[in-house]
């Protein structure tokens, strides 16, 4: 057996200790609670002859006049002047924001975004700030220090607490400090607005933004991701964004599901409505006197239990009951902020989410 370094044997051994270890759970023959597939798209086969394999990066032999016309067509959809396609959201994110702040500009991340964000921002060489989650007040302090082109970053719904953004507020205190607004719309887009094109679409904020970025692996039942904005930013990335250079591009098939998954999903409209109605149900069944329902009108439902050993336990309990669901534990969330994440789908019956919620309260 190869030696492994004991630096990093006492790295696992510490996650043991504390209960924290991370490991992959098969969910075979449980009731879905916990995927991001909301709609139940990534259920769908679409018919297509588009082949598996790209065969190289974008700017070799991975681009095609389909590609150019699919992106046309998302930027479109979007209300955007253009979209670039990514081969995932990190990917995206790390592209977005490891190339645009430069050397003497200043992000400003709400304190909640995703893992993604924060590891594009530590790769530019732009100074960067965090402020307290949807704290308008803390977000005026942070731009009173900023330096250089500014950008603020926030999601539109927040992947682990479910709730919304203050976008129309943001958006006004960007426009006044003449901040670049980038909104992460993972977890609203196929969701949001008439046709699922997302929160900042829905609000009649697409100028105001600089930028939006969208994931096609949740609501969208695919894989990929697209950065929209400016006709320029396009260009800009293609030259400098270095997980879009150095990386084989998303397949021609990988590319026809996207752009079909969101014509169809534009087009789900009883399905949206349908999850509206499960996510009411779901949490009118929970018992909040027990525990700490976090306030959130989306898909995402996350319920505190405070500590590792606590929270594994009641979701191996809920688990072994038949429903596939996530404890989320420390440190990927702050330690005593524990908490099962709950995903409701349009295509989970009545009965499963009470039996779900009795489960929870016993």
């Amino acid at each position: 057996m190869k030696n492994f370094p004991k630096s990093l044997s006492k790295k696992l051994e510490e996650r043991k200790k504390n209960n924290a270890l991370r490991t992959l759970m098969k969910s075979d023959g449980k009731v879905d609670f916990f995927s991001n597939d909301y709609l139940g798209v990534a259920q769908l086969v679409f018919d297509t002859e588009a082949q598996s394999g790209s065969t190289g990066s974008r700017l070799i032999s991975g681009n095609s006049a389909r590609t150019e016309e699919i992106e046309k067509d998302l930027a479109e959809f979007f209300k955007q002047e253009s979209a670039l396609l990514f081969n995932s959201g990190y990917d995206a994110n790390l592209g977005f924001f490891s190339s645009v702040p430069l050397k003497g500009d200043t992000v400003i991340y709400d304190s909640l975004v995703h893992a993604s964000i924060r590891d594009g921002v530590r790769m530019s060489l732009a100074k960067s700030y965090s402020f307290k989650h949807n704290d308008i007040n803390s977000l005026r302090q942070k731009l009173s220090r900023a330096e250089g082109n500014v950008y603020v970053v926030v999601e539109s719904i927040y992947s682990m607490d479910g709730d919304k953004a203050l976008l129309k507020e943001i958006a006004e205190v960007c426009k006044d400090a003449q901040a670049y607004f980038i909104v992460d719309e993972a977890h609203a887009g196929g969701i949001s607005g008439p046709k699922g094109e997302g929160m900042v679409s829905e609000l009649g904020l697409d100028e105001d933004v600089f930028a939006k970025i969208v994931t096609f692996g949740k609501a969208y039942g695919s894989h990929g991701a697209v950065v929209l904005g400016p006709s320029d930013l396009h260009t800009y990335l293609l030259n400098f964004s270095r997980s879009l250079i150095y990386t084989t591009a998303l397949s021609p098939h990988a590319q026809e599901r996207i752009h079909e998954a969101v014509l169809s999903v534009g087009e789900m409209h009883g399905e949206r409505y349908q999850l509206e109605r499960n996510i009411v149900l779901f949490k009118s069944s929970i018992n909040e006197g027990k525990y700490n329902l976090i306030p959130s009108e989306s898909a995402i439902q996350s319920i505190v239990v405070p500590g590792n050993n606590e929270v594994k336990a009641l979701a191996n309990k809920i688990q072994d009951g038949g429903f596939a669901v996530k404890a989320i534990l420390s440190p990927t969330v702050p330690l005593g902020e524990e908490r099962l994440r709950i995903c409701i789908h349009s295509y989970n019956t009545e009965k499963e989410i009470i039996a779900l919620s009795h489960l929870i309260n016993d």
